[in-house]
């Protein structure tokens, strides 16, 4: 078993609409991360994610997760699975638990309109 407790975990602001606590295991293959969105992010364009499979869990709030040809409203209990190169971004007041596989690397994570 690997234990990574909130005050281990790292604090991230990408955007004035965003933070996102980073929950970094050892493990090469998974981790996961709690985000906070309070509006778009991001805030123009699209996120992708070049090498990860993304699972996402609706903490807490509503919203949506747009693609390239549409919107999907989400809301608490909702899971989704983003796979890699998808485009999306995320609308709404919204609490997310996302897990990756293989692990996620800043470098992947891309802004593209």
């Amino acid at each position: 078993m690997e234990f990574v407790s909130l005050k281990r975990s790292t604090s991230l602001q990408p955007t004035s609409t965003t933070t996102i606590h980073e929950y970094v295991m050892t493990d090469p293959v998974i981790n996961g991360a709690v985000a906070d969105i309070h509006g778009r992010y991001p805030e123009k364009g699209f996120a992708v994610n070049s090498a990860s499979r993304e699972i996402v869990y609706v903490i807490d709030g509503s919203g949506i997760v747009g693609l390239l040809d549409k919107e999907v409203s989400i809301t608490v209990g909702d899971v989704l699975l983003l796979l890699p190169n998808e485009k999306y971004y995320w609308q709404g007041t919204l609490k997310l638990f996302m897990a990756t596989s293989p692990k996620f690397d800043p470098a992947q994570h891309i802004i593209t309109s």
